[in-house]
């Protein structure tokens, strides 16, 4: 299933995406809102060592298909955002349909 670089990233991008917006939109509004940081150190540990992997799948990802660096660092800097895992998604799907076709 995740045989090739370019579906690992994917699938890593995608979890790493979910993990950041559950930690903006609701480990962080329980912290300021319901005084419980709780949440906070259990989905911000699990977002760093997802973000991690994500970075270490980018590169490897970038190596494997040719990316240029330019296409690696808006990669890069849509993972920063809220929902920037989506729009990750649509830049890197039409690679891989080029890929398999």
């Amino acid at each position: 299933m995740l045989n090739s670089a370019l579906k690992r990233f994917r699938s890593i991008s995608a979890i790493e995406g979910l993990s950041y917006l559950i930690l903006v939109f609701i480990a962080m509004p329980i912290k300021y809102l319901g005084n419980d940081p709780y949440y906070v150190k259990v989905f911000g540990m699990a977002h760093g060592v997802l973000f991690i992997l994500f970075m270490i799948s980018l590169f490897e990802a970038k190596i494997k298909e040719s990316w240029d660096t330019g296409f690696m660092f808006q990669l890069f800097v849509l993972s920063l955002i809220p929902f920037g895992a989506f729009i990750i998604e649509n830049r890197v799907k039409p690679k891989e349909a080029k890929q398999n076709a």
